[in-house]
């Protein structure tokens, strides 16, 4: 089953989507990654949703990427004597303290001690999504008083958002902790880590995650965009999950910083993901506004690896509808001239290694002369990511014997996955990129593709080889022995 477009589309799944028929479905309308939120649902029913895909992939024969989400820590404050909760005016005084007694409109709960070990006068305090906004005008180890800066309802156990200082918080909970153990035993592709603040918070998970699964980092913190290259340097790939970035930071700075970390990933070839509110409106309607539609499209033209869907396939009335929307976004974006020239004129020269070398070489070669694909022969993945990096102008092929790294690189820009046989002479290595071209109608036998390898096989990061080679079988085994 061949995409007609390079970049990626993640589904998340939930209550409507969690059938083998739906999930089915959104596969064959476009999603190439389905993300499990570990912030619902048990472990069985996780469980249940991972066994569905690799069913999936199974009955269809394609790699399909597992991506599983972590909740990280959930900051919210204690509940209310009076259910409806509190209004909060505008120049008021309101507490946050230790003391569990149900709160009222003085003060509530908030049974987080870390919080009040980093305030500081003048630290702002947010509540419920950032709709009201409170400001520390006195603080100590078990309390803070605050000025109602934009008041608001107020009610059990709204989310607390501390946007201005780093929290002395682990960035993995004990729940985070449980849930990273069970979704690497179980065998997922990729963890994305919640609520990241410094490249340390990376390190414990991949410690804990032990190679049995790639590192997105969340970039949902002002703390996370201050150490974005470190984070970036430590992270197997990112997300820019703009929903509380837009709670922590003004509103208007939130495109920039979009733009600045999706260009920042690109040249370090690593995956980037656009995520929240992509299409939201799709939760509610078959069509989504003009604005979502642009929205989508800007990621794409940045050249994002993957957008994101989130209530829209996980809760929506429209999951279907709203996977084949953004796919078909993404194909109109995608053969607009203006888009190769955004790519091609923000694409970053980099020559450091023989392999980068060969990849640069091999979309020069393809982008100058009449060849239909190029095909990556890759055991870690870096080998077809260094040619993703590249955004050229043709498809990719990433084959590898392991389908784990297939199912891993189904979430890069304009890679097409398929799991192939061993082979040991580059030779046979042409024969079956050669194949993989024909089969998934890539190439006609008439046709010519470029094909990337390391020699000796089987060793990752040692791409050093490149043939221009027919798809005709009989003509790659006419020329000279390799």
């Amino acid at each position: 089953m061949r995409r007609m477009r390079s970049v990626k589309i993640v589904a998340t799944l939930g209550p409507a989507s969690e059938t083998y028929d739906m999930i089915r479905a959104l596969f064959e309308a476009g999603a190439d990654v389905f993300r499990l939120n570990m912030s619902h649902g048990s472990h069985e029913e996780i469980r249940e949703k991972h066994q569905t895909i690799r069913d999936i992939e199974r009955d269809l024969g394609r790699p399909i990427g597992i991506l599983a989400d972590l909740q990280g820590p959930k900051l919210r404050c204690g509940v209310f004597a009076n259910d409806d909760g509190e209004m909060l005016e505008e120049g008021a005084s309101f507490r946050f303290d230790l003391d569990e007694t149900p709160g009222d409109a003085n003060r509530v709960c908030l049974p987080h001690t870390e919080i009040f070990e980093a305030l500081e006068v003048g630290s702002t305090l947010l509540v419920n999504d950032g709709k009201i906004r409170l400001e520390v005008t006195e603080c100590g180890a078990d309390h803070a008083t605050c000025k109602v800066v934009v008041g608001g309802q107020i009610s059990n156990r709204k989310g607390v958002n501390v946007p201005d200082v780093v929290l002395p918080l682990a960035a993995l909970s004990e729940k985070d902790r449980a849930d990273l153990e069970f979704v690497c035993e179980l065998g997922v592709d990729w963890l994305a880590l919640s609520f990241v603040q410094r490249p340390e918070d990376v390190l414990e998970a991949r410690e804990l995650a032990a190679g049995r699964a790639s590192l997105i980092s969340k970039i949902e913190k002002p703390a996370a965009v201050k150490s974005f290259d470190a984070i970036l340097e430590v992270s197997d790939g990112i997300m820019v999950a703009r929903g509380d970035l837009g709670v922590e930071l003004p509103v208007s700075q939130v495109p920039p910083i979009q733009k600045r970390l999706v260009r920042r990933c690109r040249t370090a070839g690593k995956p980037v993901i656009v995520a929240t509110q992509m299409m939201e409106s799709m939760i509610e309607a078959p069509l989504p506004t003009r604005a979502e539609v642009s929205d989508v499209a800007a990621a794409i033209y940045e050249g994002a690896d993957a957008v994101m869907l989130s209530a829209e396939s996980a809760a929506g009335a429209y999951p279907v509808e709203a996977v084949r929307t953004m796919s078909s976004v993404a194909e109109e974006v995608e053969v607009d001239p203006t888009f190769r020239q955004i790519l091609e004129a923000s694409r970053t020269a980099s020559r450091n290694s023989v392999a980068e070398a060969i990849t640069v070489a091999a979309r020069e070669v393809a982008e100058t002369t009449d060849i239909k694909a190029i095909c990556c022969f890759t055991h870690s993945g870096t080998t077809a990511m260094l040619a993703a990096r590249e955004r050229p102008q043709v498809p990719i092929l990433a084959l590898t014997p392991l389908v784990n790294t297939a199912r891993k690189l189904t979430l890069v820009w304009g890679l097409h996955c398929v799991e192939t046989s061993e082979v040991g002479r580059f030779k046979m290595a042409v024969v079956s990129a050669a194949r993989a071209a024909r089969n998934y109608n890539f190439a006609k036998d008439t046709d010519r593709i470029v094909v990337t390898a390391g020699v000796p096989f089987n060793q990752p990061g040692s791409t050093n080889i490149l043939r221009v080679a027919p798809v005709q079988e009989k003509l790659i085994f006419g020329s000279e022995d390799d």
